[in-house]
């Protein structure tokens, strides 16, 4: 269910993403015509937010090794944007994805060599949308499974379609889940319920997947992109630095090495800011803040 307008680009080419801000090019695609012969990552911005579109219609948005590839370099590109405020993660038509591309699993996992080289960079496209500084939020319809579940797990918000579905039935494929790639999983929803979606091979609706903590929400399927929308103007609406700082502070709560006397001093960095200046003056002023990310 892409927004309108996807650039095509995948945000890349000379002056990558920013060349939204000169121009925007619309795709318009037929049923059965002219769908890519493989998958493309399409990319789109529209003022201070990022949309980030899984394209592969012919298998469901099937996510093959190119796409993976350039999925990282995306969000990477994205990260070091520093007007941007929110990512928001689409499939294209009626699907988020519906997992790895099996018809590459022969050739690219022939070997242990050539089957690392393949989940490595599964690895770090996961971990680049984990790890981007922008909060991400991802507007799930239809098939979420496999390959598209780990990239759900690995965004910040997870808003479910009523229709969604998901899971990762890969032992039905004779094979387990790349320990790199089960991480995210397993720290979003803990050990009981990652077994159940791994050792069962069942699919969740959103409903379930909404009790078990794999979705923040669910709403009805013609809303999903408004509400997607919706939540990301709430995020951008706020301090960016802010965001980013929740984010980086969360990640870093989750470990087991205490704070150190530069970190908590560190947590004050805002005070020389001038959105905390502006936050506060606008809450005095009885006015809405308008934060410039400074």
């Amino acid at each position: 269910m892409p927004p309108p307008g996807a650039c095509g680009h995948g945000c890349g080419g000379p002056g990558g993403l920013r060349h939204e801000r000169r121009r925007r090019t619309a795709i318009t695609l037929c049923p059965g015509e002219g769908l890519p012969v493989s998958g493309e990552i399409l990319c789109r911005r529209e003022a201070e937010l990022a949309f980030v579109t899984l394209s592969n219609p012919g298998k469901r948005n099937a996510i093959d090794a190119a796409m993976w590839r350039r999925l990282r370099e995306v969000m990477v590109e994205l990260g070091a944007d520093e007007v941007l405020r929110c990512v928001i993660f689409t499939g294209q038509g009626a699907a988020f994805a519906a997992g790895g591309d099996l018809e590459e699993f022969r050739a690219a996992r022939a070997t242990v060599e050539a089957a690392l080289v393949y989940h490595e960079a599964v690895g770090a496209a996961l971990a680049a949308i984990a790890e981007c500084p922008l909060p991400t939020v991802a507007a799930i319809t239809g098939p979420c499974v496999g390959g598209g579940l780990e990239i759900a797990c690995a965004c910040d918000l997870r808003l479910a379609a009523e229709g969604a579905r998901f899971g990762a039935p890969v032992m039905k494929l004779g094979f387990p889940m790349y320990p790199g790639e089960l991480q995210g999983l397993l720290e979003l929803v803990g050990p009981a319920v990652a077994k159940e979606i791994l050792l069962e091979g069942r699919l969740l609706t959103a409903t379930e997947a909404y009790e078990k903590g794999l979705v923040t929400r669910v709403v009805a399927d013609a809303d999903l992109l408004g509400d997607a929308l919706a939540t990301a103007q709430r995020i951008a609406a706020g301090a960016p630095a802010v965001a980013r700082a929740h984010k980086r502070w969360i990640a870093r709560l989750l470990t087991d090495v205490p704070l150190s006397a530069e970190e908590k001093r560190a947590a004050f960095a805002f005070l020389d800011s001038e959105d905390y200046r502006e936050g506060l003056a606008a809450f005095l002023e009885k006015r809405p803040p308008q934060f410039r990310g400074r």
